[in-house]
């Protein structure tokens, strides 16, 4: 992987707001057979440059907590005020995909401008929206927000790979969502590449085993390679859901146990 200007490197945080309770058997296409727990934790991601900040996916908010059977353990604001990041002053947010858990919180960002993929707005405003089974992950509240920032001129879109700022880009794989973008940031011990729900776990890309929520099953497992193709190694690929996450990297804060800090090396097991 080329070296990219070490003038512009990000301190890289995964911030954990939810959690779901579930089995091994939700999380694979086809099952598993040991279908043993294996929960869902839910994170936010936050960008940390000498020049800029930006916030990767906005998580969702008690009331849809509650909608969607979930449970709520810290609104992301307050998450992301514990490692000094004021939502009231963040300028970019990156939406992965319009999916209930990525896009929520709705008045968060007043200042925010959103970067997302022309292909997203246009799959969860289109013809697919007609089936229940692809429109499931979507919630309509979400999408009439994001047509409403589109018009209040706050959207920036994407087609495919862009730059958003010196070392920081976004790439469109498509897989569990049409238009999901992920992204690739620099860092102090490399190029991290944030999955988002490109790879839930760690296991999906691992293993080759893709999450059964999804748009394209041949996107996804493209997805998993152009992950590894991005990042400095498959150690730099971070998946979007996996509980592990806070077990292979350091807090950020003491006594906080779930915002880990991704620019740090993993922590080394026993």
């Amino acid at each position: 992987m080329e070296e990219g200007d070490l003038s512009d490197i990000y301190d890289l945080f995964a911030i954990r707001y939810g959690h779901h309770e579930r089995t091994a058997s939700h999380n694979f296409i086809g099952g598993d057979p040991h279908d043993g727990p294996m929960p869902l934790d839910y994170f936010v991601w936050a960008i940390v440059g000498e020049k800029r900040r930006f916030v990767f996916d906005t998580g969702f908010d008690a009331g849809m907590a509650a909608k969607r059977d979930r449970t709520m353990l810290r609104p992301v604001g307050e998450g992301l005020r514990m490692i000094g990041l004021d939502p009231d002053s963040v300028e970019d947010v990156i939406l992965s995909h319009l999916h209930f858990d990525h896009c929520g919180n709705h008045t968060l960002f007043p200042k925010a401008r959103y970067h997302l993929q022309d292909t997203e707005m246009a799959y969860c405003t289109g013809r697919c929206m007609c089936h229940r089974a692809l429109r499931a992950p979507f919630e309509a509240e979400d999408v009439t927000d994001m047509v409403g920032k589109v018009f209040a001129g706050r959207v920036t879109f994407h087609d495919g790979s862009s730059e958003i700022a010196p070392n920081l880009t976004v790439h469109k794989v498509g897989g569990h969502s049409k238009g999901l973008q992920i992204v690739r940031v620099l860092t102090r011990r490399g190029w991290v590449v944030l999955g988002s729900d490109a790879s839930h776990f760690y296991a999906n890309f691992e293993q080759e085993r893709p999450f059964p929520v999804l748009e394209s099953v041949t996107d996804m497992l493209e997805g998993f390679d152009t992950m590894r193709r991005l990042a400095s190694s498959s150690q730099h690929v971070i998946p979007g859901h996996d509980p592990e996450v806070l077990r292979r990297y350091p807090a950020a804060l003491p006594g906080v146990n779930d915002i880990v800090r991704l620019d740090a090396d993993p922590v080394a097991s026993d």
